[in-house]
């Protein structure tokens, strides 16, 4: 398998402990080596690859100038998480935790306590309170008090109970559209004091989800994002720091290779319940304790779709780092057996998702480059130009 993640070193859970700590905040580590800032604004755009930027970057005149003009020890690129998926990826950079800490360990995974598989994200269970869920403080309450924290997003993130799990404190501001959205930052960035920013993009995996990061609907949005940032540099404070990232990367899956799983007995022989996403699929079984079904299934995996996928256990995952330090209450949330994609192939079970989810283009959630590995870039803002 890959490496794990470079947790405490080089990964989305050092974003915003790193700009806490530049603005002076106390428990905080500048791990990423970010300078002193009085303000700092972190723009995070869902769904946007580091090698996506690198193959796009017509697309992008203002970003490409920003990575042309360096940014000295700073990384240019950082880890996502595993799974590389929203849910744990942006647990990670709220709380500054990897996932086996903070427990978001999928898009959707078993809820031990009610045997029975849990969203993470839009379809929150009703049973699963986020702050038990997820009981750490995140770094926006940890940073608010002593700065002033804001985070600008739509609307319907404001109370959502992925925002109480792991991105809650702080004010919250909403808008729809993008020029919305700058005109609310440079505002709260404009009040007296010290300011750490979280502004929210996620056009760019709407499109890619819908249509595809190779198509020119995932384009005219990357250069959707290109403008956002390129206003944000002239319209906050001068000075503020800018820093680009994202949650996770994507690849897109032809129509042929989106696999019904669930049609082959031997790859669900044994298996209680199904969960996760389908380039990363957590299998979890009617006995855990049966070592030899679980290598039964895990073979059966590897002689379907061979050098095609990753298939190991918890065990191996947890050894492996691929989760971070792990937490008691989270083991039991991991599938028994993962499986994970190594090209472009996408698994579903469809006793249990919807027929559309098979019309997802672009994916993500697996160990690959393409789905790990996003931008980090840090600038200064030029701030309005005088006599404006």
């Amino acid at each position: 398998m890959p490496p794990a993640p470079a947790f405490g070193q080089r990964s989305v859970a050092e974003v915003l402990t790193s700009a806490a700590a530049s603005l002076g905040v106390e428990g905080f580590s500048n791990t990423l080596g970010l300078p002193p800032a009085s303000r700092v604004c972190v723009v995070l755009a869902d769904g946007l690859g580091r090698n996506l930027l690198k193959q796009k970057s017509a697309h992008t005149p203002f970003l490409r100038s920003v990575m042309q003009a360096g940014q000295g020890e700073v990384p240019v690129w950082l880890d996502s998480t595993f799974p590389s998926t929203t849910a744990a990826a942006l647990a990670s950079f709220g709380t500054g935790l990897p996932p086996g800490q903070h427990g978001m360990v999928g898009y959707d995974v078993l809820d031990p306590e009610q045997d029975k598989v849990v969203n993470m994200l839009g379809n929150w269970d009703a049973k699963v309170v986020p702050l038990a869920w997820q009981p750490f403080p995140t770094v926006f309450e940890r940073a608010a008090e002593s700065v002033n924290v804001t985070t600008v997003s739509l609307p319907q993130f404001g109370d959502s109970p992925m925002t109480q799990a792991a991105l809650r404190g702080g004010n919250f501001v909403s808008a729809i559209t993008s020029h919305a959205r700058t005109a609310a930052a440079a505002e709260a960035m404009a009040a007296p004091g010290k300011a750490l920013m979280y502004f929210y993009v996620n056009e760019l995996d709407k499109a890619g989800h819908r249509h595809g990061c190779q198509s020119e609907q995932w384009e005219h949005q990357l250069e959707e994002l290109d403008a956002t940032v390129k206003r944000l540099n002239t319209s906050l404070p001068a000075g503020t720091t800018v820093l680009l990232t994202a949650d996770h990367g994507m690849l897109d899956v032809p129509e042929q290779q989106r696999i019904d799983y669930a049609a082959d007995p031997l790859l669900i022989d044994g298996v209680r319940h199904t969960a996760g996403e389908p380039r990363m699929v957590h299998l979890y079984l009617e006995d855990p304790a049966d070592a030899s079904g679980r290598e039964r299934l895990v073979q059966a995996w590897r002689a379907r779709f061979g050098d095609r996928i990753w298939a190991f256990t918890r065990d191996e995952a947890i050894a492996a780092g691929l989760f971070g330090p792990l937490r008691p209450a989270v083991g039991p949330r991991i599938g028994d057996v993962m499986i994970a994609a190594r090209d472009a192939l996408a698994l579903y079970d469809t006793r249990r998702v919807r027929p559309a989810a098979m019309e997802v283009v672009g994916q993500h959630g697996s160990l690959t480059k393409a789905e790990r590995e996003v931008p980090f870039l840090c600038f200064a803002a030029e701030g309005k130009a005088r006599g404006r």
